[in-house]
């Protein structure tokens, strides 16, 4: 057995770097993190061949003082925590005192610095490990941090660099989240000697915004909802896209935890239950969102490149981001939420949603003066009567084979704010889709997939505000399930028992099941209640019977809309209209598909060449 013995330094820099250094990017990741904690205005990063050959950060933050930067780069020292309770209140991005020890084992690594108010600037070499004396340089206020030839002395590690250009964009996404987390602090980004990326710092919301679309895409702002809202000492910020801006990978999905970008699986699940209504299968939502809360009620020190944390409240943050977000999308009612045409425009228009109780007057439609009923799509609305839309309330009109026009008039003159969103139904094209004009140009919409939604949110309003019921199972039924997941039933036997769904523990790793909500019969028990527990479990809540119901109720829905083919009287397309403007989501059906679309009178120009 051989004998116990400490360490040397430099291999125990070296095994660090295997936790903290993973690839180019995540040496930049650091060093950037250093230049904002010390204040930088501007962070300019210089790559050379993906970071392989060189990699060069230079900022104008606070520098250091020429007696510190031996120290700087020693392991486990740090100017940014002192004591046990500045661990419990870490506000920095960096506090361990690794990056440059670990960093410098694995390069030929160079620091120089100019302290604020000093004369003149200091630097620093360490190659490998063994480190030279300081010695005066040229340098403006701030500090550059040079790393040449990265694992050279760690063939082993340098093998496993991919191709240049895919390190190169691991650097270019790293430093776009980088920048979103300080919209105030300007990023130059630049490869091979030229530049690649300049984002201008923001000094106000409109300019933030403009990051964001560098970011995301210029689309994303017009298709976005701006979010602000705080309770239980959380404040949650940012914007979150339509179900409509949706992609095919989470690869525009940025959440911050004050200031630190963060992989969390509390939040996926609580954005991932938000979107569960309106988002299609396989789509992932984009979003840029900065929650902010006590720093004693977030440990960042549990993964070594810090990409996660961990909540003291973790039901607590979880159910106060589902309910903000899942409240946000609710109110994307069609005609309401079209968005903006450019960023401009979205970030002086668009108020930022903050969540409060909707006034009662929200879930009608609203009343026009004059107004007549109709119900054959069991739509109880009321609308305005318009010259010749009276006329056809109970007419029935003979159809062309393909487009039945609705009337043969020109639509009615009335003030912006007057006018409905949807506008006025004016022709069905082919039994599929409602042609309306509105005061911005031509409104289309699916109806099937409208009316399905119309007809899903009613039923969940039904079913919400009628008592569940249960059954009582002929053969109680024994599930075996984990120690902590049958911990978790006797937890929440109570708030299951509201669902209708009765367990009681059985064992060590066992649960009996007695009854089920009545709806959700003929579904597979035992699967069920292993779904429920385990997210009982892990976050402290569970919305899989809800979301089971939720899918029951959607598949009626689906088979008790208006079926395409069928022909629509004037009154019908129109109540139609009506009951989208007030009915939550409508802007998306069950299944995530848009339910309507909006065709500006420039936008049809466009197609025409008019004014060419």
């Amino acid at each position: 057995m051989p004998v116990i013995r400490p360490l040397p330094p430099e291999l125990i820099n070296q095994i660090a770097a295997g936790e903290v250094i993973e690839r180019p990017s995540s040496v930049v990741k650091e060093l950037v993190e250093n230049s904002l904690d010390a204040g930088a205005t501007r962070v300019e990063v210089d790559i050379e061949q993906g970071g392989a050959r060189l990699i060069r950060v230079r900022d104008d933050g606070c520098g250091i003082a020429p007696d510190e930067l031996q120290l700087a780069v020693a392991s486990h020292a740090t100017s940014k925590i002192g004591s046990f309770d500045d661990l419990e209140h870490v506000a920095s991005m960096g506090f361990r005192g690794e990056a440059l020890a670990s960093v410098s084992s694995v390069a030929r690594f160079a620091l120089t610095s100019r302290a604020q108010g000093q004369d003149a600037a200091f630097r620093i070499e360490v190659d490998g490990g063994r480190m030279q004396a300081a010695r005066p340089a040229q340098h403006p206020p701030g500090s550059s941090v040079e790393v040449r030839d990265l694992f050279y002395n760690v063939p082993a590690r340098r093998k496993f660099l991919r191709a240049e250009r895919t390190e190169f964009a691991h650097i270019d996404d790293l430093l776009k989240s980088l920048a979103l987390a300080r919209s105030s602090v300007e990023f130059r980004l630049n490869h091979n000697g030229k530049p690649v990326r300049i984002l201008r710092a923001a000094r106000d919301q409109h300019a933030a915004l403009l990051r964001v679309a560098e970011v995301l895409g210029e689309d994303f702002p017009a298709q976005s909802l701006r979010i602000d809202h705080a309770a239980a000492g959380l404040h949650l910020s940012g914007w979150v896209g339509l179900p409509t801006a949706s992609r095919s990978q989470a690869d525009s999905q940025f959440f911050y935890v004050n200031g630190r970008l963060v992989r969390d699986r509390v939040v996926a699940h609580a954005v991932r239950q938000a979107y569960a209504d309106v988002l299609f299968h396989g789509r992932y939502p984009c979003f840029v969102l900065y929650l902010e809360l006590d720093p004693v009620g977030v440990d960042v020190n549990v993964h070594p490149a810090k990409h996660e944390v961990r909540f003291r409240e973790q039901r607590l943050v979880h159910d106060f981001l589902f309910r903000t977000l899942h409240e946000a999308l609710a109110q994307t009612r069609a005609g309401h939420m079209g968005g903006a045409p450019d960023v401009d425009a979205q970030a002086q228009a668009m108020p930022a949603f903050r969540m409060n109780p909707a006034p009662a007057a929200a879930t009608a439609a609203p009343a026009w003066p004059n107004a007549f009923s109709q119900s054959r799509l069991s739509l109880g609305v009321r609308e305005e009567p318009l010259a010749g839309y009276a006329a056809l309330a109970g007419e029935a009109r003979p159809l062309p084979a393909a487009l039945s026009f609705a009337a043969p008039m020109p639509m009615p003159d009335a003030a912006d704010d007057e006018a409905p969103p949807l506008g006025f139904a004016i022709a069905q094209l082919k039994g599929v889709y409602i042609l309306a004009e509105n005061t911005h140009g031509l409104v289309l919409v699916d109806m099937h997939a409208a009316h399905e939604r119309i007809t899903y949110e009613k039923l969940k309003a039904g079913r919400a505000s009628s008592n569940l019921r249960s059954q009582m199972m002929l053969v109680p039924l024994n599930v075996s399930v984990s120690a902590k997941e049958a911990a978790a039933a006797e937890e929440h036997a109570d708030a299951l028992a509201e669902w209708g769904l009765e367990l009681s523990r059985s064992g060590p790793s066992g649960v009996v099941v007695r009854r089920i909500p009545a709806l959700l019969e003929g579904a597979d028990v035992a699967q069920l209640c292993r779904d429920v527990l385990g997210e009982l479990a892990q976050h402290g809540s569970s919305r899989r019977l809800q979301e089971l119901e939720n899918e029951l109720l959607a598949t009626m829905a689906c088979h008790g809309s208006v079926r395409a083919g069928r022909r629509l009287t004037t009154p019908e397309m129109n109540a139609l209209l009506r009951e989208m403007e007030a009915t939550e989501r409508s802007g998306q059906c069950n299944h995530g598909r848009p339910t309507w679309t909006q065709l500006s009178m420039a936008e049809l120009d466009k197609l025409f060449l008019r004014g060419r």
